[in-house]
């Protein structure tokens, strides 16, 4: 995608379409008061007689405005001017590029960008506008056959800026949003793919593709017998029951010379059946979104790679299917990870656990400067929190704290919960060191604190995206988050925010 700044008047600018917006009570925005006046009070009109909503996440497309040297004018509600923050503003934004999805636009100019919103500079707003296209116009149509739909031919994107001086901070803004949906959208891919296609090996080969060319980016990938000899057996005893060979995939990006890097451990449960402890047949087909971790930070760092940051990061994908089977692992086993700590597996599925902590412990090996693990754990932080904010555990405020603040920035928000050893003593167990599971009270954070004890004396955090990593019902389908969160702290970790 092209992206250009511009100081014009909406109503000078030629263009395929432009958005505008109105508030409450029909107060029209800088652009569309413009517009408004060379078109003898058009916009004005529509808004008195209904045709144009002043709600956030609806808009209206007019064509044929006299006056204007634009072919369509979409005028996107507002809301409340006091209550225009950034999430309000990417709503807005979703909204108008939703209504002309479906034309043959190849050129949009956001004349939202010179309304005041919350604290956003220039540079969030022109990164918020490239992301907001960029998810509205995702479409995964990779497995349907015949013909494609048609999609918008969108070419350029224009960003209205008040003065020239804020033009670099823009133009920034959107190139580092048009990286952050290029992992988005590789998220989102991976998770949407069915669980015959996406396998451990098949990300695998996603990983080692995207390393191709790519001089700062190296790809390992280990497989079962590597991984038996570096006793792993916590992570194998969930593949136990499936003939799909788990993989290790490790990709190393070296972007400074000689900086600690940060390790990202995403969950690769490409299917989830729950194992020995089946799941319940309905929705068991959104278990292929059980690899949405993975996703996560794959799509991490393909963002990171496309903007050649400058600083280094690691990735750490266990990828496993849980299958039951002959061979399954069964409740009341008992395993030992490669931290040589025993675990007594209650329930097989509560797997997530099971490999991320070998992934973990095999993290200490780059002297990590924070390990950050990303992973659908619990249904029981989707109960917590709803599909709304992930769940974020971590024994670091300072990290902590530097998450959450990025969640907010990037709009892809967090949640943090405690941990402790009032949780962690309910993860006991007769025969073992600990157990898997912790019962029903406060299942996400016994999780959490479960991976906790692979953690001593690391700089780490764990975020459960169960809720966030996916949507049900009519809008099913792969979020792309974390990506924008984890994207926005490793910017500003490699100092390339404005």
């Amino acid at each position: 995608m092209e992206y250009f700044t511009t100081t014009s008047k909406a109503s000078n600018r030629a263009a395929d379409c432009i958005i505008v917006g109105v508030y409450d009570r029909g107060t029209l925005s800088a652009a569309a008061k413009d517009i408004d006046s060379a078109s003898g009070g058009e916009i004005g009109k529509r808004v008195k007689n209904g045709d144009v909503s002043t709600k956030v996440g609806e808009a209206a497309v007019l064509n044929n405005v006299p006056g204007v040297r634009a072919d369509r004018i979409v005028v996107a509600g507002l809301g409340k001017a006091s209550k225009l923050d950034q999430a309000a503003f990417r709503k807005a934004c979703a909204a108008a590029v939703g209504t002309v999805s479906k034309t043959k636009t190849r050129q949009i100019v956001n004349f939202l960008t010179l309304e005041t919103v919350d604290s956003a500079t220039p540079y969030y707003l022109a990164r918020a506008t490239a992301e907001s296209i960029g998810d509205t116009l995702y479409r995964f149509t990779e497995m349907k056959s015949g013909k494609k739909p048609p999609v918008m031919p969108l070419k350029k994107v224009g960003i209205a800026i008040a003065k020239r001086g804020d033009a670099k901070r823009a133009e920034l803004g959107a190139r580092h949003g048009d990286a952050v949906n290029v992992g988005v959208s590789l998220a989102k891919d991976l998770g949407n793919l069915p669980g015959n296609v996406c396998t451990p090996g098949y990300l695998a080969r996603t990983a080692q593709t995207l390393a191709k060319g790519n001089g700062k980016l190296s790809v390992k990938v280990l497989n079962e017998s590597e991984m038996k000899r570096l006793g792993m057996h916590s992570l194998l005893s969930v593949t136990a029951g499936t003939a799909e060979p788990a993989k290790l995939i490790v990709m190393q990006y070296k972007g400074a010379a000689s900086d600690a890097p940060v390790v990202l451990v995403g969950k690769g449960v490409t299917f989830d059946s729950g194992g020995i402890s089946l799941k319940p047949g309905p929705a068991m087909d959104e278990m292929k979104f059980d690899m949405c971790g993975a996703a996560g930070v794959i799509g991490t760092m393909a963002t990171v790679a496309a903007l050649e940051l400058p600083i280094n990061l690691n990735v750490l994908v266990p990828a496993v299917e849980n299958l039951p089977g002959g061979r399954a692992t069964k409740p009341g086993d008992i395993v030992k990870s490669m931290s040589g700590q025993t675990i007594e597996i209650l329930n097989t599925d509560a797997e997530g656990r099971l490999i991320l902590c070998d992934a973990i412990t095999y993290s200490r090996r780059f002297k990590p400067a924070a390990v950050i693990d990303v992973a659908t754990l619990t249904g029981a932080c989707v109960i917590a929190l709803g599909k709304h904010h992930s769940g974020l555990m971590s024994y670091s405020d300072t990290l902590a704290d530097e998450i959450l603040a990025a969640g907010i920035q990037a709009g892809d928000r967090g949640w943090r919960l405690p941990l402790g050893e009032d949780y962690a003593r309910q993860l006991s167990s007769n025969f073992a060191d600990f157990a898997n599971i912790g019962g029903r009270e406060g299942g996400a954070i016994t999780a959490g604190c479960f991976l906790g004890k692979f953690a001593d004396g690391l700089d780490w955090a764990h975020l459960d995206i169960a809720g966030s990593a996916w949507h049900s019902g009519a809008r099913k389908g792969a979020t792309g988050r974390p990506v924008p969160m984890l994207a926005e702290l490793l910017l500003k970790r490699a100092g390339a925010l404005p």
